[in-house]
């Protein structure tokens, strides 16, 4: 599983470091609806809803499908405006009136991406301010969440209009209670991670900058398509000559552990990255690699082996008169094991000894979880 993004042809300067203040403020109200996903972040997290006022926590609430489970793509509009620049805006008014200048259809179908997700990745679906059936699943939809989302729905696909007037403001109260401040403190460093990762593309070149922007990121041997492992399938094009060319990198300070990919047909790419946490003691193991020691893991004679790796190094002849099967067979679930990673071997004059590695099997399911929500 992975997202794709097809970059043959795309000419290096086209492919830019930026911070997004609005791109950030979804990030916020994420972690503010979601502090179980950020651990890190509980400090700020607890501090900003204490602080919050009552009326306006309420409203949030109303649009909140927008950040909670999902990223709605009109905090990057700056990607989805046809004839602008591809570059997010240097402050937060800029964004939103790039945001003001995106037209009903396209703001909808964003903004309600969660009624039809699949469709909306894959491009081609009818607009549910035009057509009947688009319009009925959209509430359909929105109904299964509850009477609260139905009526946004229904508010935003009979007039669009003042819905956007209403979040605009709702962007900016959020601005003016906490997000300013926020912003102003965390600038600096995503503006100095932009640069410094822009100068490390232009001289050392795309691997590189990707290995630096996370380990979930890589390119092929001929630099022409980009690959962000996730627990998701998609593929997108930087060089979509409606969009025009272009990738964008966003850096966030409230982003980790989600690496989120901007996919969508008629938007320019955008790869929205997390700063280096100090949460991360190592590098993280890929999807696949997840997957692997979890198989691995769920076969009952590989768990009683591991009963007694935890314990002591075995040999292979070891643990088959302990289990009272062949070596054989014990070689076959140790080899498993192996290339799942969650053993380490010794060599002891001709034998050969096996243990648990106990810190990866510790780190299991904090990686399932940092995969799934990537």
């Amino acid at each position: 599983m992975s997202v794709t993004i097809d970059i043959a042809g795309l000419p290096v300067e086209r492919i830019s470091f930026a911070p997004s203040p609005l791109a950030e403020l979804c990030m916020t109200l994420h972690a503010l609806s979601q502090p179980a996903h950020h651990p890190g972040l509980h400090s700020w997290t607890r501090t900003t809803r204490a602080s919050l006022d009552p009326c306006l926590a309420e409203r949030l609430l109303e649009a909140d499908f927008m950040w909670r489970s999902s990223f709605s793509d009109v905090f990057m509009a700056f990607a989805g405006v046809p004839g602008g620049s591809g570059l997010p805006g240097t402050t937060l008014a800029e964004e939103l009136d790039v945001l003001d200048r995106m037209d009903d259809e396209r703001f909808v179908l964003a903004a309600l991406e969660h009624c039809w997700l699949a469709l909306y990745n894959e491009g081609g679906q009818p607009s549910p301010l035009s057509d009947a059936t688009a319009r009925a699943k959209a509430l359909e939809t929105a109904a299964a969440r509850g009477p609260a989302r139905l009526e946004f729905t229904r508010r935003l696909l009979d007039e669009p209009a003042p819905v956007r007037v209403w979040l605009r403001r709702l962007l900016e109260d959020c601005d003016e209670a906490f997000f300013a401040e926020t912003w102003r403190r965390i600038e600096p460093r995503q503006t100095a991670d932009a640069r410094r990762k822009t100068e490390v593309l232009r001289h050392r070149g795309l691997p590189a900058v990707l290995k630096e922007v996370s380990s979930a990121l890589s390119v092929d041997a001929a630099q022409t398509v980009i690959t962000a492992d996730k627990m998701v399938n998609g593929q997108a094009t930087a060089t979509d000559p409606a969009v025009g060319p272009g990738l964008l990198f966003i850096p966030t300070n409230f982003g980790w552990p989600h690496l989120l990919v901007l996919h969508a047909p008629g938007w320019m790419p955008v790869v929205h990255y997390p700063l280096e946490s100090p949460e991360l003691a190592s590098e993280p193991p890929s999807v696949e690699q997840v997957q692997r020691r979890m198989e691995a893991l769920a076969h009952p004679m590989r768990m009683m082996l591991c009963r007694s790796l935890a314990r002591a190094p075995y040999t292979t002849s070891e643990l088959a008169r302990v289990y009272g099967t062949s070596a054989p067979e014990v070689s076959r679930h140790l080899s498993v094991l192996k290339r799942a990673g969650l053993i380490h071997t010794r060599r002891q004059g001709r034998y050969v000894q096996y243990q648990l590695d106990l810190s990866v099997v510790a780190r299991i399911g904090p990686d399932l979880i940092e995969g799934i929500l990537r």
